[in-house]
């Protein structure tokens, strides 16, 4: 077994949910479990300068062995699983050289990863692929990335003929939950540039992902007795209804893909007196992004005109922006993960992020930040899996951006 399954395999042990709508950081006390293990182990393997913040973000050092002045590069994963389903007592499973068919994660429960439902996994017969037992998540979303980076410097300490430059490494809490970047201090990582490791299938290399908003919308009705409320009572519900009927019925996550934006209703509660529901908004395009916002607060305007004031209230607050803006001035941190890839057999697959990462926020705090694959497939739920070969391609080409570096001068 290769020396980065088995760091995940310990990994996944550790449950490190995180938890939205908590005041605190880290949202756990659970990551910081993982965290301490994490401190020590790069401790014992000859990292420098290592440290744990009381906000759980764990920074180490491996200084160059090169004599000339070159990019200091960061390597940056996160701890946290995401809080949709359990990450308690993952029972990974392996499935070694890979037939083709359908895969029987659970023979009692009838949980089966199907070929129609993942269509990629034929990508990996032939392969060894780690999955669940389907009543948890697996956590390679982001234990893959950590196992990674960690096999990956390792490797490098134990290997002095590999010259590089000095090598930050951060692994942070709360990214499931968009804090991920929160209490990150850029300045004490002192990086010039970084990678987060939290992409998906192999080959792939992010540096555009979505502009972010979350927006909660309140709607305060007016109950009366039904028999007697005509051109009285107010609903809320309803008029919960009638602001998600005025928002366009063909851009959800479900009718969308590459580049289109959407609206996503994440919950709704609510009865005659109050409603309460929330969404998140999305889009690469900046003007689009904008003109999505400013849908949301005239849908609000008109509502409000038609049943009173203060009958919708609408916040909107922004999460993350589309870090192209900031990578493109540097793109050559990109040009360099591309050029590492295919010297280590892999074909880089360009794509945007419908999503976000730690690094999209890192980029706009000066830290310029893609992202690289971890190999994981089908993330936040119980088919998520991880094929071994594409893991340990991770590990090689965080070695040969390394390597790259320390041959460019700053």
């Amino acid at each position: 077994m290769s020396k980065v399954v088995e760091k995940f395999l310990e990994y996944v042990k550790f449950d490190t949910q995180s938890e939205d709508g908590v005041d605190k950081c880290p949202s756990t006390e659970k990551q910081l479990v993982l965290a301490k293990v994490l401190v020590e182990e790069l401790k014992e393997i000859g990292m420098q300068d290592v440290s744990l913040d009381d906000n759980g973000y764990i920074m180490a050092t491996l200084p160059g062995n090169v004599d000339r002045d070159v990019p200091v590069i960061g390597f940056i994963a996160h701890m946290d699983t995401s809080p949709e389903i359990s990450g308690e007592n993952v029972n990974p499973k392996i499935i070694k050289n890979y037939d083709g068919s359908d895969i029987v994660l659970n023979e009692e429960k009838n949980i089966v990863l199907r070929v129609s439902e993942s269509p990629e996994l034929k990508d990996y017969v032939g392969k060894d692929i780690i999955a669940t037992d389907g009543t948890t998540l697996l956590g390679a979303d982001d234990k893959a990335g950590i196992a990674a980076i960690m096999a990956a410097i390792e490797h490098l300490i134990q290997h002095p003929e590999i010259k590089h430059g000095d090598i930050r490494v951060g692994f942070t809490p709360d990214e499931e939950i968009g804090c991920g970047a929160d209490h990150f201090d850029v300045a004490k990582f002192n990086a010039d540039l970084a990678y987060t490791v939290d992409g998906g299938a192999i080959g792939e290399l992010e540096y555009e992902n979505f502009n972010a908003a979350s927006a909660k919308v309140t709607v305060r009705g007016v109950n009366y007795h039904p028999g007697y409320s005509k051109n009285k009572m107010i609903n809320s519900a309803l008029v919960a209804n009638e602001f998600i009927s005025m928002l366009p019925a063909n851009e959800t996550p479900s009718t969308t893909e590459g580049y289109e934006g959407f609206y996503h209703l994440l919950s709704f509660n609510g009865g005659v007196e109050e409603t309460i529901f929330s969404y998140i908004i999305r889009d690469f395009d900046a003007q689009k992004f904008e003109k999505r916002k400013t849908l949301m607060q005239d849908i609000t305007n008109k509502l409000n005109e038609k049943y009173g004031d203060g009958c919708v209230v609408t916040e909107i607050k922004e999460q993350y922006r589309n870090m192209r803006e900031q990578i493109e001035p540097v793109k050559y941190v990109v040009d360099i993960a591309f050029q590492a890839m295919e010297e280590v057999g892999v074909k880089p697959i360009v794509r945007p992020i419908r999503g976000g990462t730690d690094g999209a926020r890192l980029s706009f705090m000066g830290l310029p930040t893609p992202n690289l694959f971890t190999g994981a497939h089908n993330w936040h739920g119980r088919f998520e899996y991880m094929p071994i070969q594409s893991m340990e391609k991770s590990v090689e080409v965080i070695v040969k951006i390394a390597e790259l570096y320390g041959k460019r001068e700053k």
